[in-house]
């Protein structure tokens, strides 16, 4: 198998995991149980929290090294860049989080259910910026990222997707759309993601030099998501342990993941 082909496989991985989250409502005949949903969020939040770190921080700051720039100087300015980009899209376009009756960014009249859609497809454009940026590493040969260290984002983020593609396709029942456009309507929130990783690919050229501040945007952007969204809803009212201790499960399984292929 060509290096290419790796790379296609590698960037549509994390579209199965939403596919399969999605595919929850043919499945369950009731809502996630909040105990499920916090659970669930907080999973999807310490794997975010550790692929930022181990696939994207880290191998910032070992690239800025190599190419002699001051080692923690990509990584700061990438990071917070990646905080702007996402709060300035959170600013700008009109989306619903799921449990919240107030909508964010612009005023627009949109269904209920669209922007529930355009809230996870807002905050999976940096999950499909980092794959494809560590992909673009390895296609081009110029710094140390393998194709290992590649695919373990690429799984774990999948991981991630899976709770995700649930959590937002099963409230869709509920605003009474059938089990197969909700289905549809996650699928589609997830394709976002290799689209963003092929259209980073192609631009690779562009993209090796400045690598390090690329990669530490994606972990900004993937942080941001966390910070805003995920964490607050799998904390939200008491007894929000599982939430807390499922945080924890999914940082150390990523870990384990990036390390153990990376």
């Amino acid at each position: 198998m060509n290096d290419f082909t790796l790379v296609i496989i590698g960037v549509f991985i994390p579209l199965a995991g939403t596919v399969v989250g999605s595919s929850f409502v043919f499945f369950l005949k009731e809502q996630l149980k909040p105990s499920l949903q916090k659970m669930m969020l907080g999973f999807a939040s310490g794997v975010m929290i550790a692929a930022s770190v181990w696939s994207l921080i880290i191998p910032a700051i070992d690239m800025a090294e190599e190419q002699g720039v001051i080692p923690w100087l990509p990584a700061a300015v990438g990071f917070l860049l990646g905080i702007g980009f996402l709060l300035f899209l959170d600013t700008l376009i009109p989306h619903l989080h799921v449990n919240s009756e107030e909508p964010e960014g612009k005023e627009a009249h949109l269904r209920k259910t669209t922007m529930l859609v355009l809230a996870v497809t807002l905050h999976n454009i940096p999950e499909g910026m980092a794959v494809g940026v560590v992909f673009a590493g390895f296609l081009s040969g110029e710094v140390e990222m393998s194709a290992a260290a590649a695919f373990a984002l690429s799984i774990g983020i999948a991981l991630q997707n899976i709770p995700e593609g649930a959590v937002i396709s099963m409230p869709l029942i509920g605003q009474g759309l059938s089990r197969k456009k909700a289905f549809s309507l996650g699928f589609l929130s997830g394709i976002v993601e290799p689209v963003g990783a092929l259209i980073t690919l192609a631009l690779t050229g562009l993209i090796i030099p400045v690598l390090p501040y690329i990669l530490a945007f994606a972990a900004g952007a993937m942080i941001y998501v966390v910070v805003e969204e995920l964490i607050p809803e799998a904390q939200a009212d008491p007894h929000s342990n599982i939430g807390t201790v499922s945080t924890a499960l999914g940082f150390v399984l990523m870990m384990i993941l990036d390390v153990a292929l990376g």
